[in-house]
């Protein structure tokens, strides 16, 4: 009897497992709840009229968005919209249109427009638009006059330059990349620090009592202390290394875009950036910066320009073209470019050279 009754349960068993792992049973369940998905899911709620893609405007404008319902009989609960990636309002009814308020368009650069249509508690769907803002200003043009010249090595590929205590504090690239203190009226290097030949020396820094140098390709950079040059710390960024400059507790870098990024100094972490834009184009190929009395000034390669930037805005406010300052005939500009600037803050002094130039020049602007 004990037999019968095992082999039975032992039967039972077997049966209940075979017929709950039935092969395809799981899969027909699977296709069964796909198959039953509305068909509102699927459906296109709206479309986007207005901006068109591209479309330009001015910082502190207004910006109208319209979207168009597909289809009558399926109009969305609401449209919520986002501007630059923040949610700024939403549309529940006929006319189906926003504005922007000028107080969330305050900055330079290419931004997202992107609206998204609710059913019944869901995202059915999402669009995006692009749009540019331009600068609201026309920048001056600024000419310059020169107070002083003072020699500079014919050697140094300049990269970098900012003054401290009497001295300038050079950064070199190419085949001589270096980190080198100055002395301004004899163009003397006092000391000097090579760096590994593999890598090119870009835009330097103060911080702290830190030189922060970047490399332009390697995406490594280096912090010296000041009084002795000895390394202290590497950093590591993803794009290019051009420019340096300090503004208050950020450093902020260049990498041969329009693109500026703000980066907290002990995490060489990005915090921030700004497109940069005068009021008819973004303003690229920025290279070597310096922030002077609440500007940032940055030379643009390949030219003679150095662009006054609003560094809260992005926007160009001036020009200064320093077209003709170097008179050699030995020296070719469009090689050896215009490339470096540096400010004495206590005596309201500005310093100006070039690649391989001769010279450094301490000049006036004029307005």
């Amino acid at each position: 009897m004990k037999y019968i009754l095992s082999l039975l349960t032992l039967l039972l068993i077997v049966w209940t497992i075979s017929c709950s792992g039935r092969p395809g049973q799981h899969t027909e369940q699977l296709v069964s709840v796909v198959s039953e998905e509305p068909e509102e899911e699927r459906v296109k709620l709206i479309s986007i009229s207005s901006p068109a893609d591209d479309s330009e405007f001015k910082v502190g404008s207004r910006i109208q968005i319209v979207v168009s319902p597909e289809k009558a009989e399926q109009l969305p609960d609401s449209v919520v919209i986002f501007f630059n990636g923040s949610r700024t309002g939403s549309i529940t009814s006929s006319p189906w249109e926003f504005s922007v308020a000028s107080e969330e368009n305050t900055t330079t650069g290419r931004k997202s427009v992107r609206v998204v249509a609710y059913k019944k508690g869901k995202a059915r769907t999402t669009l995006t638009r692009f749009v540019t803002v331009l600068s609201d200003v026309v920048p001056k043009r600024n000419g310059y006059r020169i107070i002083n010249s003072y020699p500079h090595d014919r050697k140094a590929f300049t990269q970098g330059l900012f003054y401290h205590d009497g001295f300038l504090y050079e950064g070199t690239g190419e085949t001589s990349s270096s980190l080198r203190e100055v002395e301004l009226a004899t163009g003397k290097v006092l000391r000097q620090i090579n760096l590994d030949p593999s890598l090119f020396g870009e835009g330097i820094t103060l911080y702290k009592d830190r030189i922060y140098q970047v490399t332009w390709t390697s995406n490594v950079g280096f912090v010296y202390e000041r009084s002795t040059f000895r390394q202290i710390n590497k950093i590591y960024y993803q794009t290019q290394g051009w420019g340096l400059t300090t503004l208050d507790d950020n450093i902020i870098m260049s990498d041969g875009t329009n693109v500026i990024y703000y980066i907290e100094p002990e995490s060489f972490s990005v915090v921030s950036r700004r497109e940069v834009y005068d009021n008819e184009k973004k303003v690229d190929q920025l290279n070597e910066l310096e922030y002077i009395n609440g500007e940032l000034w940055a030379n643009i390669w390949n030219t003679d320009l150095i662009a006054r930037i609003d560094p809260v805005s992005g926007k160009v406010i001036a020009y200064i073209d320093l077209k003709g300052i170097l008179n050699d005939p030995q020296i070719d500009t469009t090689e050896d470019v215009l490339n470096g600037i540096a400010w004495d803050k206590d005596n309201n002094r500005i310093f100006v050279t070039g690649k391989n130039w001769p010279k450094l020049f301490e000049i006036k602007i004029m307005e």
